[in-house]
């Protein structure tokens, strides 16, 4: 697993100076969790984007606070603005090395379905990351998954047939379907009511009305 870091400050700024901590390029954030005090603090919003998309909220964060200690972290909680999507605030969750954690780590789908590329079924996905539980240290940033063994339909892969990386056990239920291939069907579109043959015995309405014309005539 890829080592990320942040450097993160303490803030002195309360709650309520949110929007001026914002707007100096910051975003206000808390440290909790391992039986420490809640620490307040801040990061710099290009650094934080950069530590998010590698680790995501199931990696560790190396995050070095002011004056250089070193807590190990997971983002627990994001808060976005409900108006511009921008993250105004953080909660990072202190983890203990020594004990084990239970999250979450998102899947990685590789591979060809046969029952795909031959027979083209269509593809369906139950999950896209599986619940674990292990010691914080044992993380991995994904877990892969070949469909390539997918050879017909109604076939799935299953949360027992995953390789667990080491240290890592599953902590949800393990016949759970994970992804698999059924056959595609096909819908016939019924003829338009205008385009319908007429039935044995009833007169098409064209017909009709120019029998009704003649009728008139006569």
């Amino acid at each position: 697993m890829t080592k990320v870091q942040l450097k993160a400050r303490v803030r002195v700024e309360t709650n309520g100076q949110a929007k001026k901590i914002i707007a100096s390029g910051f975003i206000p954030a808390v440290v909790y969790g391992a039986g420490q005090a809640n620490v307040n603090i801040k990061v710099k919003r290009h650094d934080f984007d950069k530590a998010f998309k590698l680790a995501g909220e199931f990696n560790l964060i190396d995050l070095v606070v002011t004056g250089g200690r070193e807590i190990k972290v997971i983002v627990k909680e994001v808060q976005k603005d409900g108006l511009t999507d921008k993250i105004i605030h953080v909660d990072f969750y202190q983890v203990d090395m020594a004990k084990e954690i239970t999250t979450e780590i998102p899947l990685n789908f590789i591979g060809e379905a046969k029952a795909i590329k031959d027979l083209g079924g269509t593809l369906v996905k139950n999950m896209d990351a599986v619940e674990v539980r292990c010691l914080p240290g044992d993380l991995v940033s994904h877990i892969d998954v070949d469909i390539s063994n997918l050879d017909n339909f109604d076939q799935f892969i299953r949360l027992h047939d995953l390789t667990m990386p080491a240290g890592v056990e599953l902590a949800q239920e393990t016949n759970e379907a994970v992804i698999g291939v059924v056959e595609t069907k096909v819908k016939v579109e019924a003829p338009a009511l205008s385009e319908a043959a007429p039935v044995e015995g009833q007169v098409a309405p064209a017909e009709a009305a120019e029998q009704v014309e003649a009728d008139k005539q006569a």
